[in-house]
């Protein structure tokens, strides 16, 4: 069983910043790809960033309405993602999601995960 778990949410203002932290625990072999998802009210959940392993290196993306004001980082040894959000907007205003790709045997398959969702609320 895997549990992922999600901080930082909250109220804040127009311009200001938040991070949101979100930590994987239980039976984990590895975790490829982590990131954060969003939904709004009366709109689909989408992604705002992604981070994935690559070895020595990772790589991320990011939406295109979110580049250059959020930032996604990965602590591998505490299996934990973080999203910087700089300079928020109202329209950021959302719940948002943590999702994991993860591996739980020594097998090529992996599950994907989701987190209970933190609420961002952005004020004008």
């Amino acid at each position: 069983q895997v549990q992922l778990v999600e901080s930082g949410g909250g109220l804040v203002q127009a311009g200001g910043s938040l991070r949101l932290s979100c930590a994987a625990s239980g039976s984990i072999f590895s975790i490829n790809a982590m990131g954060w998802y969003r939904q709004a009210p009366g709109k689909q959940r989408e992604l705002v960033a992604r981070i994935t392993s690559g070895g020595s290196t990772n790589y991320t993306n990011y939406a295109d309405s979110v580049k250059g004001r959020f930032t996604v980082s990965r602590d591998n040894a505490n299996n934990t993602v973080y999203l910087q959000m700089n300079s928020l907007k109202p329209e950021d205003t959302a719940v948002y999601y943590c999702n994991s790709r993860i591996r739980t045997g020594p097998t090529p398959y992996e599950y994907i995960y989701w987190g209970q969702g933190t609420q961002v609320t952005v004020s004008s």
